[in-house]
């Protein structure tokens, strides 16, 4: 009867919704998000994909539960989704002292990935995992597959673990091997990665049918589910029904609500918030290109005229301290190119504006782009070639351009040379916010402040750079780690971060860089100072970055000490010897990914591995995750196992009315622990030698 009452209550709402006349949306809405994120129905996942480039923030809640996900889609064919599920009815301790009266939260990581794309008579197939790295409260395998018909999208798929505990059919592994019978009780290390578990213990079917309405806003969804809630962690919760049904509407293109009736007994309800990062755009009031009128020069530069040129290279190409030269015949021009994150609109513009005043014999132009003081690339241009694309070609006589990138050159002695000099001091005033998530304490830790930062050009190549840091805010008072984790065994590199923050003004660095360009494909540099807010020191690094190359090698290594949190100008007794060994690599199979791995010895002295994978979109937002493991146990770790991360980078020209090559980034961190812990280096080599990358802005 009761299954009979769901179906008439959903067929009444398609046809209330067939009466509704408004108008469509000029394109399909595209699939929605789950209750526990990452593309579904309600409580079940379906086989299909976001647009690549797609992030969801969601929120989900009913009695039991609050789920906070995030979804991103990596590829058309992989789906990454991270969750927080707040559980209700339990705290996170039974040591009030320590977290408090809050509830218990959850961390986890899920996966899919597509098998093939749907066909004229073949669904679209794809597995997941749920829960990846975690308690494994909602640990789940599935396999499904989903087919569009009109206006229904049938989904079909079987599923272990949480998804599969009704065991509503036999797993064909278990005949197989008695090990797949069965399944852990999911009570893993908080933060532990484990798939021991996979494709073991019952198994069920479920499945699903989402309706899009003739109102486009509107879509109505039901679901057979195959878990039976029986060991749920909020507790044996009672299911009146395995049929889900829900509706959603789309507000905006950027925005659903949702609601559900799940289990026979509970409502659901919830929002999504999407964007893409692939089609996030931003019109800029830029000056315009200047226009090709050749004026040439007589055999030797002009003074006024190669003023003018300095000055259209500085303000329209937007290269720092321009430097003209005559050498032969070539004209060679330089500059720290600050406005453009595509190097190649940058060249274009100069080129024009040196094209417009040749001197009489010059050949060759070559334009070599620099950062911080070191030359990182040269673009060799064939002034004939450039001349005829500047004129126009004819009809059907279009030629390549004769312009290649080069390891940067300087001419030894030029016959003669100009140039605007650059600033030697610069300051900045800027707002920071550092976070945590998911703390026993506290679910939510920050810290706002105000960071005044200055620095001076000494020579070329002697940076001094400063920064103090005025404490607004912060709720670290809530960090009880100093009154539980006195017994740890590792020196605490990271976890007094509560006596630091109590500080009202702090330097949060001060320190003096030499860097260089090595020659070739080399860039060194060397450093000394407080050089982060809780370590100080010296050290160096040494890269090698063959131009436009899919890969780099990097070696860094330091001597630090821990600095004092009642007195930030002195150091405690603790120091180190922190390095890495790190290799840099863009797979030419995966477009815009990055991945970093780093082998060495971090903060407490531990040695490990640190894996860092990126992907960067069409828009320049850069996602990342990292992780770190090392010979530390997970008992002497402590909650969360090990070292783990999330970012976003965000290049500022998407907000700002001016292009700029200014990035923000957005971290999130699970956990603040000792293991694991790199040195915050504010200065790299490679993320300042990014212009040898054709690629990488």
């Amino acid at each position: 009867m009761k299954k009979r009452y769901l179906l008439s209550l959903l067929s009444f709402s398609v046809a209330c919704a067939c009466q509704v006349q408004a108008a469509s949306y000029p394109e399909p809405v595209g699939p929605s998000q789950s209750d526990f994120g990452g593309i579904g129905l309600m409580q079940v996942p379906t086989a299909r994909m976001a647009k690549e480039g797609e992030f969801s923030l969601n929120y989900r809640y009913n009695d039991q539960y609050r789920f906070y996900s995030t979804s991103l889609q990596l590829f058309p064919w992989l789906e990454a989704a991270i969750r927080y599920t707040d559980v209700r009815t339990r705290k996170y301790s039974s040591y009030e002292d320590f977290s408090g009266n809050q509830t218990y939260k959850d961390k986890a990581f899920d996966l899919k990935l597509r098998l093939w794309e749907e066909g004229f008579w073949l669904p679209e197939v794809s597995v997941g995992k749920r829960d990846i790295g975690g308690t494994g409260l909602f640990d789940s395998e599935y396999v499904v597959g989903t087919k569009a018909w009109g206006p229904f999208d049938f989904t079909l798929g079987v599923g272990w673990g949480y998804l599969g505990n009704s065991g509503n059919v036999t797993n064909p592994f278990c005949k197989a091997s008695e090990k797949y019978c069965y399944r852990s009780d999911g009570n893993r290390t908080p933060g532990a990665l484990s798939l021991g578990d996979s494709f073991k213990g019952p198994m069920a079917v479920f499945g699903g049918i989402e309706y899009q309405t003739p109102w486009q806003p509107l879509r109505l969804k039901m679901e057979y589910e195959g878990n039976d809630y029986q060991g749920d962690f909020a507790g044996k919760l009672e299911q009146r029904s395995k049929v889900n049904v829900g509706a959603i509407y789309r507000i905006t293109d950027w925005a659903d609500v949702n609601v559900s009736y799940e289990r026979g007994n509970t409502f659901m309800a919830g929002f999504t918030l999407r964007t893409n990062f692939n089609e996030l755009t931003q019109q800029h009031l830029d000056t315009p290109k200047k226009a090709y009128d050749p004026q040439p020069q007589g055999r030797f530069l002009d003074s006024t005229v190669t003023a003018s040129q300095l000055t259209d290279l500085k303000y329209n190409a937007g290269f720092e301290a321009p430097n003209i030269q005559l050498k032969g015949d070539t004209l060679y021009a330089s500059g720290e190119q600050t406005k453009y994150r595509d190097n190649q609109e940058a060249v274009e513009r100069a080129n024009v504006i040196l094209a417009n005043h040749l001197p009489e014999g010059v050949k060759t132009i070559e334009l070599t782009e620099q950062r911080y003081h070191m030359p990182q690339v040269t673009t060799k241009t064939d002034v004939a070639s450039l001349q005829r694309q500047l004129e126009g070609y004819p009809l059907g006589h279009e030629e390549t351009l004769q312009q290649q990138r080069i390891n940067p050159v300087a001419p030894e002695r030029t016959e003669q040379g100009y140039f605007i000099d650059g600033r030697r001091f610069d300051y900045s005033l800027s707002p920071v916010l550092n976070q945590s998530f998911g703390g026993p304490e506290s679910f939510y830790m920050y810290q706002i402040g105000v960071s005044a930062g200055a620095n001076l050009w000494v020579t070329d190549h002697l940076l001094l750079d400063g920064s103090l840091f005025f404490n607004v805010a912060n709720n670290y008072d809530r960090f009880n780690y100093t009154k539980s984790g006195g017994d740890s065994p590792l020196p605490r590199v990271r976890t007094q971060i509560r006596q630091y923050v109590e500080n009202d003004v702090y330097v949060n660095n001060l320190q003096a860089n030499y860097m260089h360009y090595l020659g070739g494909d080399f860039y060194g540099q060397v450093y000394g100072g407080y050089l982060e807010t809780m370590f100080g020191g010296a050290g160096g690094e040494l890269l090698y970055r063959p131009l436009d190359s899919s890969w780099a090698v990097g070696v860094d290594a330091n001597y630090v000490k821990q600095r004092d949190w009642d007195n930030m100008m002195k150091f405690t007794d603790y120091s180190a010897k922190v390095g890495n060994l790190t290799v840099y690599w863009q797979p030419t199979f995966m477009d815009q990914v990055l991945v970093k791995a780093s082998v060495g010895q971090y903060l407490a002295e531990d040695k490990g591995v640190t894996l860092d994978v990126s992907k960067q979109f069409d828009s320049g937002v850069r996602a990342g995750v990292y992780a770190t493991k090392t010979n530390v146990s997970s008992e002497d770790y402590g909650e969360g196992d090990f070292t783990k991360g999330f970012y976003i980078s965000v290049p500022m020209d998407l907000f700002s009315i001016r292009p700029t090559r200014s990035r923000a980034n957005i971290n999130w961190t699970p956990l603040t622990r000792d293991g694991g812990q790199q040195l915050g280096r504010k200065y790299e080599l490679y993320d300042m030698t990014t212009d040898r990358d054709r690629n990488f802005h």
